[in-house]
């Protein structure tokens, strides 16, 4: 009998957001997931075909976006087929008996330690923060190092898994802080295509000619096919000085109208490239509109 239990690639280690991020996607669903220690290390693992499946966080209310992870998509063979929005909660972990007095250092992604600097800059001014590769790593080295004295910003799965207190809970600045992360798999897995009448949302990257007006010209014609733009990022075009990539996130109503709107804008554009087509995942974020 074939296992069906979906094996999805995780940047971080057991009890990162991007485990809680995957769980809570493919929710009601058995799944192991696969850490990763860098995004380089999912995306290789993926575009070889070793996993199926991967998450990757995008972009963060109050960090912005990951650029690198931007310059990943478009170097490989993957893409979207699904998002998640995340509401992130930092808590101050640290081994069992612990003070926030007795703390030295704090380690944590260095993501996680921007939104959470104010939570030190206040009340604990000479903590210092030191940067990781990951948060959930980050506890997990307090654990396997017996380390007194050392903190970490992590999730409060990461705190459960390894056995930390959580010394304060919820740091973070921002208290409408999310993180959209992406669901993706190889462009020659057919298993989960969207069905066109399930897709509200596209996510594609273009770069355009050097004449005035091009990009005004681009959004014009989305503008007139009823795209709802959600995201727009640049990004240099390295050897071509002031020459940008454009990464495009937009949502609309009817797929004819958008595929309608790809071909309007393709005479417009340099290297059009739609690497998504998915449920937009807006309903996750009530507490961001309805407040």
């Amino acid at each position: 009998m074939s296992d069906s239990k979906k094996r999805i690639a995780i940047q971080g280690g057991f009890g990162a957001f991007h485990e809680i991020a995957a769980r809570s996607y493919f929710a009601g669903e058995d799944i192991d997931v696969v850490p990763c220690n860098t995004f380089d290390d999912l995306t290789d693992m993926l575009a070889a075909k070793e996993l199926s499946l991967g998450m990757m966080a995008i972009e963060n209310t109050v960090a912005g976006s990951l650029i690198q992870n931007y310059k990943l998509l478009r170097e490989s063979p993957l893409k979207i087929i699904g998002e998640e929005y995340l509401r992130i909660k930092h808590n101050l972990v640290a081994l069992p008996g612990q003070r926030i007095e007795d703390l030295t250092e704090v380690h944590s992604h260095y993501m996680a330690i921007e939104q959470c600097r104010n939570f030190f800059k206040k009340n604990y001014p000479e903590i210092r923060l030191v940067e990781s590769s990951d948060t959930a790593l980050s506890a997990k080295y307090i654990k396997d190092t017996d380390l007194s004295g050392r903190g970490a910003i992590a999730s409060e799965l990461a705190a459960q898994m390894y056995e930390l207190e959580m010394l304060a809970e919820s740091i973070e600045t921002n208290k409408r802080n999310y993180t959209r992360f992406l669901v993706l798999t190889h462009k020659d897995n057919d298993d989960n295509e969207c069905e066109r009448a399930n897709c509200n949302k596209a996510s594609l990257y273009f770069s355009l000619p050097s004449q005035k007006g091009s990009l005004s010209q681009v959004l014009s014609v989305l503008s007139f096919y009823d795209m709802d733009l959600t995201k727009i990022q640049s990004m240099p075009i390295i050897g071509k000085e002031f020459r940008y990539f454009f990464y495009i996130d937009m949502i609309f109503e009817n797929y004819a109208r958008y595929q309608q709107a790809l071909s309007a804008i393709s005479p417009l554009v340099i290297d059009l490239n739609v690497y998504g087509e998915y449920k937009h995942a807006i309903e996750s974020l009530g507490l961001i509109h309805n407040q």
